[in-house]
């Protein structure tokens, strides 16, 4: 079983940029697909990216592309997401979340493993 802790959340004016960052222990880190989700106030949890284990493939929600982007760092067991160009409506708890490496990069309901969040705010 692999545990995820997240971290780098708080509080942004709009246009702002934050990186949040996720580190791994016990299951291989490098042996699986990681993605990142967020939950705003009366909303369901919704899907912001996801990277394959070697890093090579990513695929991102349409909300959040050509402003976050997700990148690991396997020697450290750590996903990140770098946030940038931030808007009111990026204000969520987000998620890391991970699963084995055969899954599909391009499926988001199938992850079997997540993180506590880690609150972003966007306010002005």
């Amino acid at each position: 079983q692999m545990t995820l802790v997240e971290s780098g959340g708080g509080l942004v004016q709009p246009g702002g940029s934050l990186r949040l960052a996720c580190t791994a222990s016990g299951r291989s880190f490098s042996h699986s697909i990681m993605g990142w989700f967020r939950q705003a106030p009366g909303k369901e949890r919704e899907f912001v990216a996801a990277i394959t284990w070697s890093g090579a493939s990513t695929n991102y929600a349409d909300s959040v592309k050509g402003r976050l982007t997700i990148f690991r760092e396997n020697d450290k067991d750590t996903v990140y997401l770098q946030m940038t160009s931030l808007r009111l409506e990026d204000t969520a708890l987000y998620y890391c979340a991970g699963k084995g490496l055969t899954r599909s990069l391009w499926r988001s309901d199938d992850y079997d493993t997540w993180g506590q969040g880690t609150q972003v705010t966007v306010s002005s």
